[in-house]
């Protein structure tokens, strides 16, 4: 018998990552590289990304230090970075408010780093050609405003599900190029997101029994789903969201 290839190797590709520096963006950056690809890593903290550097597999990755909801930053981003063949977008803040009290200032601020600036960074990086063909984009958005609607929730929530209806415009926009874009929709995900004060550890823990698996998501569950996208395994899939979520929606 012939050699079988690994349709989920990432042998050769280069692949843009944001938020890089922790969470989700770390894991997919680290088993990214375990699966053979050459990491760009983005983020503002340089120093955490260079902790994230020193994880990886591999030779031949690169830092990029920017600030995604700054003009200068991100054009100095999509001028560096050069060909991708893939591309995961990781960077959010979380807020947790109830409506009456969610202002106009409160919704530019979760919307400027949830959309606003993913947008913009993947409407430059097809319009500058940085995305190769039959490349691959993944975007990280969430079940909360999209499957579930939790209290207090509803800025973060809504920034995910203006996420989510960008991902089907730009799928359908950037198929003559075999451009592929999809998203995966996590539900809760051990990261300093859901330990930011907001729910108590207790709450988290009385959470969690609610999962048909029991626990809450690790970032590299979140990863693999990711590493399965930005791969060939994938080549027939664009415009869907992909639920990571320990079976919630069916609990």
């Amino acid at each position: 018998m012939g050699i079988i290839s690994n349709p989920f190797s990432l042998e050769g590709k280069i692949i843009l990552v944001t938020g890089a520096s922790s969470g989700i963006g770390r894991s997919t950056a680290i088993e990214a590289s375990n699966h053979g690809a050459r990491l760009i890593l983005v983020a503002r903290d340089e120093n955490r990304l260079r902790e994230t550097m020193a994880a990886l597999s591999g030779q031949g990755h690169r830092i990029i230090s920017a600030d995604l909801t700054d003009e200068a930053s991100l054009n100095n981003l999509v001028e560096e970075c050069g060909a991708l063949d893939g591309v995961v977008l990781c960077a959010a803040k979380g807020l947790t408010r109830p409506v009456q009290f969610s202002d106009r200032a409160h919704f530019d601020e979760i919307f400027n780093i949830n959309f606003f600036s993913i947008a913009e960074l993947l409407r430059l990086l097809y319009k500058k050609k940085r995305l190769v063909k039959e490349g691959s984009v993944v975007l990280i958005s969430s079940m909360g405003g999209t499957h579930v609607f939790s209290g207090g929730n509803s800025i973060y929530g809504t920034s995910k599900a203006a996420l989510e209806s960008f991902m089907k415009f730009a799928a359908k926009e950037f198929a003559p190029r075999k451009i592929r874009v999809n998203s995966i929709c996590p539900s809760m995900i051990e990261t300093p997101l859901i330990h930011r004060g907001t729910i108590t550890e207790e709450q988290l823990a009385e959470y969690a029994k609610r999962f048909p698996l029991k626990r809450f998501g690790r970032p590299e569950d979140v990863a693999y789903a990711a590493i399965y996208l930005l791969s060939s395994a994938s080549a027939w899939v664009t415009g869907t969201s992909m639920i990571v979520d320990g079976g919630f929606s069916v609990s």
